[in-house]
């Protein structure tokens, strides 16, 4: 989705599982923007709190952070695993716990704007619909932060979201 589309119903993921028996999401979205300014969105702590939640502590690599998440009121400890301005940040979201997931968001200039590949791997096979819709919405949260809009109505959202990601959960895809 370029940062002037609506939104709609159009789904930006897809799901898989991996072969140590968790679910994978991946998202990917092009934004009317350039590379550095994507990355500072995804990496400033001022700016990821405008349209993801609140993120304190060692940004870093091998820093811990605590976050609060806005749309899904997702809290806990994440880590800084690696740092590749302005191309790929790793982060480890619950390190050392039964739920630790992995979030590596990639980069590449295309064009005038840039290209995004946001893939959270580590996550329940039974709650992979409800992850794909709530990474969808963060996504669409960053296009709107750099297009210079509000973040969405996350619960209106997600009612729109979940069944095409139920779809999706149930046919492997």
């Amino acid at each position: 989705m370029s940062s002037d589309e609506p939104a709609g119903t159009r789904i930006l993921g897809s799901l898989r599982s991996a072969t140590d028996g968790t679910g994978i999401v991946r998202m990917e979205d092009r934004f009317d923007t350039d590379i550095d300014n994507v990355w500072s969105a995804l990496t400033d702590p001022r700016r990821l709190g405008r349209w993801i939640g609140e993120v304190e502590g060692d940004l870093h690599v091998g820093g811990e952070f605590h976050r609060h998440f806005f749309a899904s009121g997702s809290e806990g400890m994440g880590r800084v695993e690696s740092c590749e301005p302005p191309r790929r940040l790793l982060l480890t979201l619950g390190p050392g716990q039964p739920d630790e997931d992995v979030i590596e968001v990639t980069l590449a200039p295309d064009g005038e704007g840039t290209s995004l590949v946001w893939e959270e791997r580590g996550l329940p096979l039974d709650k992979l619909a409800a992850y794909g819709a709530g990474i969808q919405i963060h996504v669409e949260d960053l296009a709107a932060h750099l297009a210079g809009r509000e973040p969405c109505d996350a619960h209106a959202r997600w009612d729109q979201l979940q069944p095409a990601y139920e779809v999706l959960a149930a046919h492997g895809g």
